[in-house]
């Protein structure tokens, strides 16, 4: 059976983590698009097994969560019963995500739909990751309220910034945001610092993520076509975030900033992750 060499791996993860798309990996490494696929998904699930592992004890002190909106196979209003029936993912895909407001680390993250069943799930993934109270602030899902009780027992600080829009939706329709024209800070649990309450951080991770992933890139075709190459896409993403990319403030991984590792990893270690 052929096999891939660490090298040639390692320049379909590079290619991977920097945007690029399965065909033009494909033309710049000479693999064929079922093998960069191959890989993709097999990584994919080597990294997720090691955030799931790797991220607890945290000692962080403020937390920001949001989430960001995808689609696979075709948009919510354009799947048809027998699209559905083809590929029950099919439709609007979120990916909940919270970071360290201080060390830039994504402790936790999840794909699923926008609702109370995900929240519910994220909220107490991230919960368990922490070994201190928090601050935690989201935006103004209903969804978190009870989630963030649920998983928190009231052992948080918790708040949500709720923005307030101008005008209609039709900024939505032009893949432009409407002028926001104030922001409401409305503490829900325990006594949150009126000054941290903030989602900046993890809107500007939002942006990471779509600079970053072709998948993520509004109106192309480059959209994920199956939900499992879009998680697995995301796992490696993450991974390599937390422990590969320097971040340009902190001048280290936010896995060397949060103490998680000691050492900066390179794309090689996120391969050898398939060997072990």
């Amino acid at each position: 059976m052929n096999k891939l060499d660490t090298d040639k791996r390692t320049q379909i993860v590079s290619g991977i983590v920097e945007g690029c798309s399965i065909r033009s990996i494909s033309r710049m490494t000479g693999a064929s698009k079922n093998t960069i696929v191959k890989l993709l998904v097999e990584l994919g699930a080597a990294c997720a097994d090691y955030m799931d592992k790797a991220p607890v004890n945290l000692s962080c002190e403020r937390v920001q969560m949001d989430e960001i909106w995808s689609f696979c196979y075709a948009k919510q209003k354009n799947v048809t019963p027998e699209i559905r029936t083809k590929n029950p993912a099919a439709g609007d895909v979120w990916t909940w995500v919270a970071i360290d407001a201080d060390t830039k680390l994504i402790p936790s993250w999840i794909v699923g739909p926008r609702d109370g069943i995900t929240a519910r799930i994220f909220v107490n993934d991230l919960a368990k990751r922490l070994a201190n109270r928090i601050q935690l602030t989201s935006d103004g899902l209903n969804a978190y309220l009870i989630a963030v009780e649920k998983a928190f027992h009231g052992h948080v600080d918790y708040a949500q910034l709720v923005k307030i829009y101008a005008g209609d939706s039709e900024g939505q329709k032009r893949y432009s945001p409407a002028e926001c024209v104030g922001c409401e800070r409305k503490a829900v649990t325990g006594d949150p610092e009126p000054k941290h309450i903030s989602t900046s951080y993890v809107e500007r991770q939002n942006l990471t993520m779509r600079m970053s992933m072709r998948r993520f890139t509004r109106l192309t075709n480059a959209f994920s076509k199956k939900i499992e190459n879009h998680v697995a896409t995301l796992a490696i993403f993450y991974m390599h975030y937390n422990f590969v990319r320097i971040h340009q403030t902190l001048r280290v991984t936010p896995a060397m900033a949060a103490g998680i590792t000691q050492r900066l990893w390179a794309i090689e270690d996120l391969v050898k992750l398939l060997d072990q």
